[in-house]
């Protein structure tokens, strides 16, 4: 793996500042909740930060509501919570003033919208499932399937800890190759929608001819009619929370944007 550690730091250190009110729909009492401001790891997932919020939140609400599922929306669009957080910010809020102001709510779960995470062993259980399915694309004989348990533990606390060093000590174990097979099998590559779920394709880091793709190319797989699209007519795509040169290497890509998960995206 081409080891550029300082970019791969800068985004694991990617934050967003968030302003949690409680909706109204939730109070017990005529007191006013009092917001609860944050700054959130792009790399997490919101029912790994949320202890805290929910603390904060449970003494205006009913015993009732305290006892339910907490889920989110912005702007009056649930948000989907197995989706990281860079991937909703990116989506929902990238152009919007910040702090993100995300409403809370523990009533009239959306049962049609959102899947259930009431758990850290639920979104652990979600997390190890996708990391395998993108490690099953890359690698012909799949990596994490061979790791010990305590890799895999290793791998999740530091991810839900936000230790960098932890995570990428496991990690980088993934993002291997070698020099019989220089490229990953597929890309691992999913495009996220606001109000649709997302699109999944298998592309491939070369071509026929053994040219090595870019992000445009693998955006023509997904999308053959990109370039004519409105508002595709320029150079550069959102990633990972920054502008992508379209003419960057997938195979770069692949090593140096991708979430926790193993997953290339663009929202």
């Amino acid at each position: 793996m081409s080891d550029d550690r300082e970019i791969l730091r800068e985004l694991w250190n990617g934050q967003v500042p968030v302003h949690f009110v409680l909706s109204s729909d939730e109070t017990s009492n005529m007191e006013a909740p009092q917001p609860y401001f944050v700054l959130v790891p792009r790399q997490t997932y919101f029912p790994l930060c949320l202890d805290k919020v929910n603390r904060h939140f449970q003494k205006y609400t009913t015993q009732t509501a305290a006892g339910q599922e907490i889920w989110l929306d912005f702007d009056g669009t649930p948000l989907r919570m197995h989706y990281p957080v860079g991937v909703l910010f990116d989506l929902f809020a990238h152009d919007a003033l910040l702090p993100w102001t995300i409403t809370v709510h523990y009533s009239a779960f959306p049962e049609d919208e959102l899947i259930h995470l009431a758990s850290r062993d639920a979104m652990e259980s979600y997390f190890m499932s996708t990391l395998k399915e993108a490690d099953a694309l890359k690698h012909k004989v799949t990596i994490v399937s061979t790791m010990q348990k305590k890799d895999h533990k290793q791998l999740w606390t530091g991810l839900l800890n936000d230790r960098f060093d932890q995570f990428w000590a496991i990690n980088r174990k993934l993002m291997e190759v070698s020099s019989e097979n220089p490229y990953f099998r597929y890309i691992p590559f999913r495009v996220y929608q606001a109000d649709k779920s997302f699109i999944q394709k298998l592309v491939k880091p070369v071509d026929e001819e053994g040219r090595r793709q870019t992000l445009a190319d693998l955006l023509l797989q997904v999308f053959p009619d990109h370039q004519n699209r409105k508002g595709n007519d320029g150079q550069t795509d959102r990633q990972a929370g920054r502008q992508t040169d379209r003419q960057t290497l997938t195979c770069y890509s692949s090593q140096q944007l991708l979430t926790p998960s193993q997953w290339l995206f663009k929202a």
